[in-house]
């Protein structure tokens, strides 16, 4: 089992959302990111966990634990010329973007911020993707040692 961080915000699809979503599971589509979709591709496997993270907001911070139900398949929104992530050059054929599955596990007890993981940047996180300069990537892979150490601050 591999560990992730999936970065969404709040505004745009939250907990709140994932958790009124038939038995809290969900697509995870809309990914337009070619580093990002190869690992929703080829790497994401049916059972790895992520920490569902909010960016773009207040307070950015990882919110809840979800779990991978489904791995990757084609992103039918970029067929859609309706859907705001259509994409005019994605061949059904050959697809060009993916996505998984994913059910919410549960809502962290509190709200790990941004900045109390930056905290831990020095030592326990030193090497976390997410706290890496100039990261912008929606989905990254998280080390078992630092889920375990992010949960322990709960």
């Amino acid at each position: 089992m591999r560990y992730w961080l999936m970065k969404t915000e709040p505004s745009t699809f939250g907990v709140d959302d994932l958790e009124r979503a038939k038995r809290g599971t969900t697509s995870w589509d809309g990914v337009r990111n070619y580093q990002a979709r190869n690992m929703l591709r080829d790497e994401m496997k049916r059972g790895d966990q992520a920490f569902l993270y909010y960016s773009s907001c207040d307070v950015p911070g990882i919110v809840a634990t979800v779990k991978v139900v489904k791995e990757g398949y084609p992103d039918p929104s970029a067929f859609d010329r309706k859907d705001h992530h259509y994409d005019p050059d994605s061949d059904p054929a050959k697809p060009r973007w993916f996505m998984v599955d994913v059910q919410l596990e549960r809502r962290l007890a509190r709200v790990i911020t941004l900045d109390e993981l930056r905290k831990h940047a020095a030592k326990e996180l030193k090497n976390m993707v997410l706290l890496r300069k100039g990261n912008r990537l929606s989905i990254t892979p998280v080390q078992a040692a630092e889920w375990k150490f992010i949960l322990s601050l709960e």
